[in-house]
């Protein structure tokens, strides 16, 4: 196998080697039934085996309670935005929303054309360098949840503690799920994005507690309601089977490796050797305030953007790749989610001191 790159990139992201190793049999033939995984019929006897033990190792490694549906959805996480306030609100009710970046502001948009939101918080005058802590927001005493997303890839901050409130929590878990153990219970829905720490891109998954199923308003159509697919198993339409299939996999290999326990305590220790690099010098800026920055997305700049295109350049020649930070913002970003090597972390450190002396 030839010499893999590390992949630095935000989203599709890197994917344990064996993971990739095993799809790239069974998608030619299935475990030798001579036929592909991605040829074979989403209601046969095989692949639902397939999407069972996905679903249920997402349910113990995540120690998802049995009143809570496990779905495996389409759209992207982006159709997320609507489908929650298209399910739990309705006209005339209101959600709070924790405004901490783009992805949060987008499904701000989506709620005010469907109900109404009420924006709690926002570190967008800050260029949303950080998430609040409870002291700083009051939520709508008449919110139906409280809305906020876990980790913000673009800007690199993350929650650490969760938000506390009396009212339910709706969380984008996106680009975080699966790299810490958490209490699912103050949640009354959650979702994420599979190509961050999952699998690849093509499906969401959704967790959403059973007796929210019923509060869906009949003018929602068939397909948006959660309660549609949970019905269903997820199969009330062709699922996206390969992304399924690879999640599950994921799922294998977090499992075999120690759970969520242990990921974190990785995580903790790659991002450490990073941000203790950016703050041991004044060429590299971190964008986060240290409060709040993340585990899985390492914003930085360096003095000049004509410094920063170098520096991205330089670095995919010697195989760090996707570092150019988003287009929103520019500077680096350095995405390390569960399956980036902590090797490559070490690489990188070693390149930034080398380009600091030489630039």
């Amino acid at each position: 196998m030839p010499e893999r790159i590390y992949n630095f990139s935000p989203g599709p992201a890197t994917l344990p080697v064996e993971v990739l190793q095993q799809a790239a049999k069974d998608v030619v033939n299935y475990h030798d039934k001579g036929i592909g995984l991605i040829e074979m019929s989403h209601r046969s006897k095989d692949f639902i085996a397939i999407t069972d033990e996905a679903e249920s190792l997402v349910r113990e490694l995540l120690n998802i309670p049995q009143n809570y549906k496990i779905l495996f959805l389409q759209g992207g996480a982006s159709t997320q935005f609507a489908m929650v306030p298209m399910n739990l609100l309705g006209p005339g009710k209101i959600g709070s929303y924790l405004n901490t970046g783009t992805w949060a502001k987008k499904s701000i948009k989506e709620a005010k054309i469907i109900a109404s939101a009420h924006v709690a918080y926002s570190s967008e005058e800050t260029k949303f360098d950080h998430v609040p802590s409870d002291a700083d927001y009051t939520v709508d005493p008449a919110a139906e949840y409280l809305y906020f997303v876990s980790n913000n890839t673009i800007y690199g901050t993350q929650f650490h503690t969760f938000p506390k409130s009396e009212k339910m929590l709706v969380c984008d878990m996106s680009s975080d799920i699966m790299s810490r153990p958490f209490d699912i219970t103050p949640f009354g829905l959650v979702f994420a994005g599979a190509q961050k720490n999952m699998g690849p891109a093509g499906a969401t998954l959704v967790i959403v507690r059973e007796d929210l199923l019923d509060r869906v308003p009949e003018n929602v159509p068939t397909m948006f309601r959660y309660k549609t697919h949970a019905d269903k198993g997820s199969m009330f339409n062709t699922p996206p089977c390969f992304a399924i299939y690879v999640i599950g996999l994921v799922c294998k290999w977090l499992k075999a490796n120690g759970g969520l326990p242990a990921i974190e305590k990785i995580n903790k220790e790659k991002a450490a050797i990073l941000y203790e690099a950016i703050d041991g010098t004044d060429f590299y800026r971190g964008h986060a305030r240290k409060d709040s920055r993340s585990l899985m997305n390492v914003t930085f700049n360096l003095p000049t953007p004509e410094l920063e295109a170098k520096f991205v350049q330089e670095g995919s020649k010697l195989g760090l790749d996707g570092l150019k930070g988003h287009r929103s913002i520019g500077g680096i970003r350095a995405s390390i989610y569960n399956a980036f090597p902590k090797q490559g972390v070490i690489d990188l450190v070693e390149f930034m001191k080398k380009f600091e002396k030489t630039a």
